[in-house]
């Protein structure tokens, strides 16, 4: 995975969704707006400005909130700006003041002296905290891409992979036109979030919810089915791999040990499906992503079936059956 250089003027430059909005403005500090910033953590610089910089996290965003602000505002006051000093000494990314608040103007020439961007966000702390979080974790998350169509069916996300020319996009069009939603098509872009999420999306924004129909062309899924047929990303919750039917393959005909299929370090449910004349395939797929989500409820039932079996031979019933009752003591 490429390294990601990802700066201050980056993130000013950002255009987000309003729930993701971080209404950041610089105040200060624009030289060193070319700074990157590196990790998704954020800093409360409040024992460091009291002096104390052990372990004090000079890689991280520096939020400063109503209770920073009056601090700096009392250093400044009683001209204890020694620790002001040494704090902008640090390579810190940036310095946020949140709720509005516009620092000490000796804080903004300290900032001027070393390059330290100073911006400012109307958002208060925890929110802003929260916002940013979301964004950058998302923006460092590992990430990778692959072949393949993604659907949402039924709430679940299903990823949909096999040979070139093995119907993935035919399959999907079809679950489309059955009501379900298209992500992306060709090639999907994964980012693991949180550390257990998958999340899903289309690699080029410009050319995304288009689809590529063999005898067909280029279609575009929203003028042909409308904005309640695609969405922008979801969660992929199960992989379906389509192949070509193999006569001397044993293919799962009962379903008791779930496959899986590991990406980017989550495992995820794999169904591997073969393709002939006469199978529905986006019927099968629709009955996976319901089966997976009562899987998901604690039913099971291949596991349920099995254990049906096990208490009907367990029977005298069964034993009759099996042995002939002559043989029955």
């Amino acid at each position: 995975m490429a390294e990601i250089h990802f700066s201050v003027l980056d993130l000013l430059g950002m255009n987000l969704e309003k729930t993701n909005e971080l209404h950041l403005h610089c105040i200060g500090g624009r030289k060193g707006l070319v700074r990157l910033i590196s990790t998704a953590d954020l800093n409360r610089p409040g024992l460091a400005l009291s002096g104390f910089f052990e372990s004090f996290g000079e890689d991280r965003v520096q939020v400063f909130g109503q209770g920073e602000a009056a601090y700096v505002r009392k250093l400044v006051r009683e001209g204890s700006i020694d620790s002001i000093r040494r704090f902008m000494a640090f390579k810190v990314p940036c310095c946020v003041f949140t709720h509005g608040l516009t620092p000490e103007e000796l804080f903004i020439e300290e900032a001027e002296k070393n390059s330290c961007p100073v911006l400012q966000t109307s958002l208060s702390t925890s929110e802003f905290s929260a916002r940013f979080m979301r964004v950058i974790a998302n923006l460092f998350a590992p990430h990778k891409a692959v072949h393949g169509v993604l659907v949402e069916v039924y709430g679940q996300g299903i990823l949909i992979q096999g040979d070139s020319g093995v119907g993935k996009s035919e399959t999907a069009l079809e679950l489309i036109e059955r009501g379900h939603r298209l992500v992306a098509d060709d090639v999907v872009e994964i980012r693991c979030v949180s550390g257990n999420l998958l999340i899903g999306s289309g690699a080029n924004k410009i050319i995304g919810h288009h689809m590529e129909i063999r005898g067909l062309g280029i279609i575009n899924v929203t003028h042909l089915f409308g904005v309640g047929a695609i969405r922008d990303r979801k969660q992929i919750q199960m992989v379906v791999q389509l192949e070509e039917w193999d006569e001397t393959k044993s293919y799962d005909r009962i379903g008791t040990e779930d496959q899986m299929i590991d990406i980017l370090g989550v495992s995820i449910p794999r169904l591997d499906i073969p393709v002939k004349s006469g199978r529905n395939i986006p019927i099968i797929i629709e009955t996976a992503a319901m089966n997976e989500r009562l899987k998901q409820m604690g039913y099971n039932a291949a596991v349920e079936f099995n254990q049906n079996i096990m208490k009907w031979m367990e029977s005298n019933n069964a034993k009759s059956v099996y042995f002939g009752r002559e043989d029955i003591i």
